[in-house]
């Protein structure tokens, strides 16, 4: 167009040493030129730095001494010549996050193929980590969000790694509510099994609840026929249920990370509150809810207390939490295993199905598949280096990989 602005493209390459960044901003100062936009990243101690800036009345001159200040500091520079800059369209940007362990050159092609079919163009890539995954986050412009993300979702789920697409917004830079579901998400394995030990139940009670997490059986009656099976189970076994219990790996610098951050916390459980209370309050959640064992003389009577929470008490416990944060929905991000998390997930702005059986996988947003709770923190766009720069801050040593 016409009316846009001439500009010009530096583009500098070279073995990067401290002094080149100024020198180029010397040569720019002096030509009196307003800064446009500036990329700059270093690979293995090589440096690539782009600066967009008004072309001057005489651009050629400037272009001349470019050159010679790049030839100087011994770096490669090329000039281009063009008009306006990269501005896209409003409301078409987005953050695409990958995951994979390994991420094979062959997967982000692919990638990068289907973007470019769906008319959208990558306008900038970062990686976030390189251990115990490797999580690359690419910023797209020129195609809805809601557009990209079934053509790359089914991708991702052909090649074998974990991929979301959320739209740009403030909401990603704001306090968010995160609400996970507990067993086999927030901790590893089944807390019903882990008491049906104690009455010599556990197979029976296992294979009930595998059914109930494929969606094959009621959740509200599957969960009275397995807590029956309780009945007489001392309130004791639950102290050593709940000293049993381990996180999933990276749980706690998940939490950790994101309470810096502001964010607030609940859990949402059709397990039992005895356990999901303990959690909360070691773990500084803010929010917690789940079912209640009635407890006679000191003994499970098989019985819950009140309202199942079921698929849909999830959604609503969601719902409730967001209202009382002052969040909107589009600010909650769900995560969660089970068929009876799907309403929950979906009622979120952000619904990660992790490491879920593949019903609930197929109909989430979004889903991780590595045994790593904090690699959510990548969706949010935060580094690995600066969840280990903000815990050696605070006097933590977080192991790599790590394993909470």
């Amino acid at each position: 167009m016409e009316d846009e602005p001439k500009t010009l493209l530096l583009t500098l390459t070279g073995k990067d040493r401290p002094g080149v960044t100024s020198a180029m901003f010397d040569v720019l100062a002096a030509a009196g030129v307003e800064v446009l936009d500036i990329e700059q990243i270093v690979l293995r101690r090589r440096l690539l730095l782009g600066i967009l800036v008004t072309a001057p009345r005489d651009w050629k001159k400037l272009r001349d001494v470019i050159e010679r200040t790049a030839a100087a500091l011994d770096m490669n520079v090329e000039v281009d010549r063009g008009a306006g800059d990269n501005r896209s369209r409003r409301g078409d940007r987005s953050h695409i996050t990958l995951i994979g362990s390994p991420l094979k050159a062959s997967a982000m092609a692919a990638i990068a193929g289907r973007i470019a079919d769906s008319g959208a163009n990558i306008d900038r890539i970062e990686r976030l980590a390189r251990y115990p995954v490797t999580a690359i986050e690419l910023h797209v412009s020129g195609a809805p969000a809601d557009t990209l993300r079934p053509l790359l979702s089914t991708e991702a789920v052909r090649l074998g790694i974990d991929l979301a697409v959320q739209r740009e917004s403030l909401h990603r830079r704001g306090v968010r509510l995160i609400v996970m579901d507990v067993d086999s998400t927030l901790i590893q394995g089944e807390v019903i099994e882990m008491i049906a030990a104690h009455a010599g139940q556990e197979v029976e009670v296992a294979r009930v609840t595998e059914a109930a997490m494929r969606g094959e059986l009621d959740f509200e009656e599957s969960l009275r026929e397995r807590v029956a099976l309780l009945e007489g189970v001392p309130v004791s076994a639950l102290d050593e249920v709940y000293d049993s219990i381990a996180l999933a790996p990276g749980a706690r610098t998940m939490v950790r990370t994101l309470r810096r951050l502001g964010y607030r916390f609940a859990i949402v459980s059709g397990g039992f509150s005895q356990i999901t209370d303990r959690l909360a309050a070691d773990l500084g959640i803010h929010f917690a809810r789940a079912n209640e064992l009635e407890i006679v003389d000191g003994r499970l009577t098989g019985r819950i207390v009140g309202e199942v929470v079921d698929r849909a008490g999830k959604a609503t416990a969601l719902r409730e939490f967001a209202a009382e944060v002052g969040v909107p929905l589009d600010a909650v991000i769900a995560i969660g295993d089970g068929a009876n998390d799907l309403d929950m997930l979906n009622e979120a702005g952000l619904g990660i199905a992790y490491n879920a059986k593949p019903m609930v996988r197929d109909a989430a947003q979004t889903s991780v598949n590595v045994p790593y709770l904090d690699t959510v923190l990548y969706l949010l766009g935060i580094s690995r280096e600066q969840i280990e720069d903000a815990d050696a801050d605070a006097g933590i040593v977080t192991p790599a990989p790590v394993i909470d």
